[in-house]
């Protein structure tokens, strides 16, 4: 049965996108067959993979406020071993239309039920905000990747997050976990993106990826030419780091699987707080600002 993977932070421009869709297909080169569902209205991982917007095309839309069973929506995403559940600006609407509906929280856990036997990995693209759609999407999860830009304004977004998974496992879905946190746009030529890393890995430990995304042109470009960036340039820095993610998710996997445990991610939520502090103190002035290759 598929391991289900939301991709979430309210806090919009630190990779989820990038990270969903690249990881997607990293994952799917490595023969692990996934499922990709777009839950974010704008559609940037249906757009990321090549689709224009399209009227007429069902997306997450009609599943979860029409009824339209998953395997109707769900699309080939042009990756062999990965498979798309498009979004479009209609997902705005189900945001306001499910909070008069029953079971609101667990539409999307019910919708993909019949299809988690013929995957793997199911990743779920949240939109920025911890709204309807996203407590859909962590209801549905097993547990969540939360990536972080390494920033300062980044880091301050994290313990809300936490706190409200910590709020969901009490009431909607207990067994929700941190899949991990991932360091996004790190530029290892800055003081504050070092310090940021630090300062996560102090506080966080081995929920930290080892796995750290670097600022890369080769990523940015990738989706305006409709392709993840292993396909775009396999050999680009941006390329070999979600290789390595998607390496440490499968052995993850499989170490839980064995061993009958998982993460542990108790005290996550105060421990952002002060790993912003933290961030702030040890910045210094000598920073550049690039996005490097």
């Amino acid at each position: 049965m598929a391991r289900v993977i939301s991709i979430a932070n309210q806090k919009g421009g630190v990779g989820k996108t990038t990270t969903a869709v690249n990881l997607g297909a990293s994952l799917a080169a490595s023969e692990k067959r996934t499922l990709l569902i777009d839950c974010d209205p704008q559609a940037n991982t249906t757009s990321a993979l090549g689709f224009p917007k399209d009227p007429s095309r069902r997306t997450l839309y009609q599943t979860l406020i029409l009824g339209e069973p998953i395997e109707r929506v769900t699309i080939d995403a042009k990756v062999e071993g990965l498979d798309l559940i498009p979004s479009d600006k209609n997902l705005v609407g189900a945001a306001v239309e499910l909070v008069s509906l029953d079971d609101r929280e667990y539409k999307l856990r019910a919708a993909i039920q019949g299809v988690r036997d013929k995957y793997e990995y199911i990743l779920i693209d949240c939109p920025p905000s911890l709204d309807l759609l996203t407590v859909n999407a962590l209801a549905a999860s097993d547990s969540v990747l939360v990536p972080i830009q390494c920033e300062y304004l980044a880091l301050e977004g994290v313990s809300e997050l936490l706190d409200t998974l910590m709020r969901l496992r009490r009431t909607i879905n207990p067994a929700l976990s941190v899949e991990g946190i991932l360091l996004t746009m790190y530029d290892d030529r800055t003081t504050l993106s070092k310090q940021v890393a630090s300062d996560l890995r102090s506080f966080f430990g081995s929920q930290v990826f080892e796995s750290v995304i670097p600022r890369n042109v080769r990523l940015a470009e990738a989706p305006s030419h409709g392709m993840p960036v292993i396909f775009y340039d396999i050999h680009s820095k941006g390329a070999e780091s979600y290789i390595q993610l998607a390496k440490e998710v499968i052995v993850n996997a499989q170490k839980r699987v064995g061993q009958g445990t998982e993460r542990a991610d108790s005290g996550a939520g105060t421990s952002a707080s002060a790993a912003a502090a933290g961030a702030v103190g040890g910045n210094s002035s000598g920073d550049v600002d690039s996005g490097t290759n």
